[in-house]
């Protein structure tokens, strides 16, 4: 009789540490689930807590010339950094420039990684739910660039050719979309896909038609076959979703800039050098937001 006491006693011992160790593991499922479910998403920074910390950080490119590179002394130059600096300056505070690549720029902003993105950011409707776009600064529409001895000057000649494009951009989205057919080749970074051209890995390169203008101007033998390819769009800041308290700052910061004709002076000091006589100013450049 002991013996069977004994061994009820054990029974309902080991019941109870199997309820306890579900109940246990439930928990932290829960936990787990709940935790994963919240996203990635960190808090941004207020325009105060920037302020206060004395340092806005700013997500630019680093291999994008002329918008956002790094010369050879180690600075960051170009179009998207002069205004970058001109922010920093108004709002009174230093600037601390993260590199990014294209895939990586709205994860830099959900994740709170940077404040602002000034990397050559063309608004679209999808980038638009993820992210808040202030006023544009600028106008692109999509170009082709490829060897002058073997010119692409039209989408049908890249039928059964390999087309350069990086990931996470307009050129992805747009070629995948109406031209599924195109082998598009991809690139985390611009210097490697422009090098992949270089290297013969493909046939033509594919982004913005601002850039491969210069690039093309910088690199004999190469050329723009289309100059334009589907909508014009625009570029723009972006912010943290809900950042409201900073995207306002930044769309009057624009509003005020155009009245001095920044961007023009932007233009002049960053793209002419490398344009020259290839573009006018006007086709690129938008002032106070305002696009024409």
């Amino acid at each position: 009789m002991k013996i069977v006491k004994r061994f009820l006693a054990i029974v309902s011992l080991l019941v109870v540490v199997l309820l306890v160790g579900c109940s246990t593991s439930k928990s932290s499922s829960s936990t787990s689930s709940s935790s994963s479910s919240s996203g990635n998403t960190a808090k941004a920074r207020t325009l105060d807590e920037i302020k206060e910390s004395g340092t806005i950080k700013i997500g630019v490119f680093s291999d994008k010339k002329p918008f956002g590179y790094v010369d050879d002394k180690g600075d960051y130059q170009g179009y998207d950094v002069y205004f970058a600096d001109r922010l920093a300056k108004d709002l009174g505070v230093d600037v601390k420039y993260v590199a990014v690549d294209p895939a990586s720029r709205v994860e830099y902003l959900t994740s709170a990684k940077v404040d602002i993105i000034l990397a050559n950011f063309t608004v679209t409707d999808e980038r638009a739910e993820q992210v808040d776009f202030a006023l544009p600064y600028m106008k692109v529409a999509l170009g082709v660039v490829s060897p002058s001895s073997q010119l692409i000057s039209s989408v049908d000649d890249l039928e059964g050719k390999t087309l350069i494009v990086g990931k996470g951009t307009t050129a992805e989205t747009y070629f995948e979309k109406n031209y599924p057919k195109v082998n598009l080749l991809k690139y985390d970074q611009y210097s490697e896909a422009y090098q992949a051209l270089l290297d013969g890995r493909g046939d033509a390169l594919s982004t913005d038609n601002t850039e491969v203008l210069a690039w093309a101007l910088e690199n004999k033998g190469y050329e723009v076959g289309i100059t334009s390819l589907g909508d014009t769009d625009t570029i723009a800041p972006a912010v943290q979703k809900g950042n409201t308290e900073l995207l306002d700052w930044i769309n009057n910061e624009i509003k005020t800039l155009g009245e001095e004709n920044f961007f023009h002076k932007d233009y002049e000091e960053t793209l002419e050098p490398v344009y020259g006589d290839a573009t006018n100013p006007d086709d690129l450049v938008v002032e106070g937001g305002n696009v024409d």
